[in-house]
C-alpha cells in the first residue's frame, strides 16, 4: 500500500502518518500483540497520572480504545461510499464520561487487542479503490488510506507518551 499523500489528509494527521513505516499493514497487526503486551507490563502505574488533570495510564489506553473505534467508523463508512460529514469528536469528554477507571488495565488491554485483531479483516478486505475513497471527517477531507496510517501513528505517538511522561 502506497504512503498518502499530503492533499489526501488534514494537517492535523501528519503528527502521527510521519511516525509510521511503508508497511502499514505490518505495523497495524504487529500493534495488535506488542500493544497489549505493553499495557500488561504497565499494571503497577495504572492509576497514575504524570500531573494534575492529566489522564491515567488506564484513561489514556481507554482514549486509544475509543479512537480506535471512531477511526474505524469513519474508515468504514469512508470505503462504503457514504456522502455525509461524519461529526469530530471530543476525546476529554469521552474519556471523563467512560468511567476507565474502574476498570483494571488487564480488560482495557483484551479490548484492545480483540478490537484490533477483528478490525484487521476489515482493513485486509479494502481494494485499491476503496483506499482511495474520501470523505469528511470533522469538517475536513482524509482517505481510507490514510485513516490507516493516522491509526498505526496514533499508537507510536500514545507509545512516546507513556514512554516520556509516565514512565
Amino acid at each position: 500500500m502506497n504512503r498518502p499523500q499530503t492533499h489526501e489528509y488534514p494537517v492535523w494527521a501528519e503528527t502521527y502518518i510521519k511516525l509510521v513505516g511503508d508497511d502499514v499493514m505490518e505495523q497495524l497487526e504487529k500493534q495488535s500483540t506488542e500493544f497489549p503486551d505493553f499495557i500488561n507490563s504497565l499494571i503497577e502505574k495504572a492509576d497514575y497520572a504524570y500531573a494534575p488533570g492529566k489522564w491515567t495510564i488506564k484513561e489514556l489506553i481507554g482514549h486509544i480504545i475509543d479512537s480506535e473505534r471512531v477511526f474505524v467508523y469513519r474508515l468504514m463508512c469512508f470505503a462504503r461510499g457514504e456522502q455525509h460529514a461524519l461529526p469530530g469528536f471530543e476525546e476529554d469528554d469521552y474519556v471523563a464520561n467512560a468511567h476507565f477507571s474502574d476498570r483494571s488495565l488487564l480488560s482495557l488491554s483484551e479490548e484492545f487487542a480483540l478490537l484490533r485483531k477483528s478490525n484487521l479483516y476489515l482493513f485486509k478486505s479494502l481494494t485499491e479503490k476503496e483506499l482511495n475513497r474520501s470523505g469528511t471527517a470533522s469538517e475536513r477531507q482524509i482517505t481510507v488510506r490514510a485513516i490507516l496510517f493516522v491509526m498505526a501513528g496514533h499508537i507510536m505517538h500514545h507509545l512516546g507518551i507513556i514512554k516520556e511522561r509516565y514512565l
